[in-house]
């Protein structure tokens, strides 16, 4: 009859770490965040538990839904009950303060003061088209930052072609709890952002074949300063391009993030977490 040899003290204390280490790796899984995506505007998605199934399977463990109108606040605040994971933020959109006339800022005021809002946005300067009436936009900026600043809130803001404003209005009203999403501004407009101390989101937009500009911007931009979204259900990656996105697909810019700071998809996705959550959850 052959008797298994024993094993060793130094055998035994080798095997109980890596069967520890082996815990520690299950235990540790990889984690998103999209800090930026509108679930439950009109017509965005007519199978949103799919999309948010979806989003599960793809590690996006926490998601802000971004509302610009009544229907899509409700809607946002009941999807938010379901899945105690997806978070609120609400205001009115550049392009939206045209028509808003002060109705959906009394209704953004009235969640605020109820604290069912995790952020204020987005709210913001919008030049691109030509024919805005930039009046309203600076009014309805101006008002939304005074918002979030009284209540302690994050500000999300949307800048297109309007960033000297967006600085010039912010350092009358200084609230250095903001991000630039999507950001698709000049490595100096990284730099203004950067100088207030606030985040700077980058959207499938960095993984587009024509972006190569933007991604040299992103090569300078401090990790600690990052937050990735997927302005769903806009702007899919270069993979699904024509498509409509959704929170699953913020894994590929997080890749070409890894990719741009030589770090692992791993390293990304918790540092990028770690940044939203310092920014929108902690007061």
């Amino acid at each position: 009859m052959a008797f298994l040899k024993p094993m060793s003290k130094k055998s035994l204390t080798n095997l109980a770490w890596h069967a520890k280490n082996s815990l520690i790796k299950k235990r540790e899984k990889m984690e998103f965040l999209d800090s930026h995506a509108h679930l439950t505007g009109e017509g965005d998605y007519d199978n949103l538990d799919e999309i948010i199934k979806n989003a599960k399977n793809a590690n996006v463990t926490k998601i802000v839904n971004i509302c610009t109108d009544l229907g899509s606040l409700d809607r946002g605040l009941k999807l938010s009950k379901k899945y105690d994971f997806i978070y609120v933020a609400a205001a009115t959109t550049p392009h939206g303060a045209d028509n808003d006339k002060d109705v959906f800022f009394q209704d953004v005021k009235k969640a605020v003061e109820e604290n069912k809002l995790i952020a204020v946005g987005e709210t913001g300067l919008d030049y691109f088209y030509g024919f805005e009436k930039k009046e309203f936009q600076r009014l309805f900026f101006k008002n939304y930052l005074k918002l979030a600043k009284d209540n302690n809130l994050p500000l999300i803001i949307h800048a297109r072609d309007a960033f000297e404003d967006i600085f010039k209005i912010a350092d009358e009203i200084e609230h250095s709890k903001a991000v630039l999403h999507c950001f698709t501004g000049t490595q100096m407009d990284a730099k203004k952002v950067l100088d207030r101390g606030w985040y700077i989101s980058f959207s499938g937009i960095i993984t587009f074949k024509n972006s190569e500009s933007l991604r040299e911007i992103v090569k300078t931009i401090p990790i600690e300063s990052i937050l990735i979204e997927t302005d769903s259900p806009l702007l899919a990656p270069q993979s699904k391009r024509g498509k409509k996105n959704e929170p699953a697909n913020i894994v590929e810019t997080a890749k070409v993030i890894a990719d741009i700071k030589n770090k692992s998809l791993d390293e990304i996705a918790k540092i990028t977490f770690e940044n939203a959550n310092k920014f929108l959850f902690i007061k």
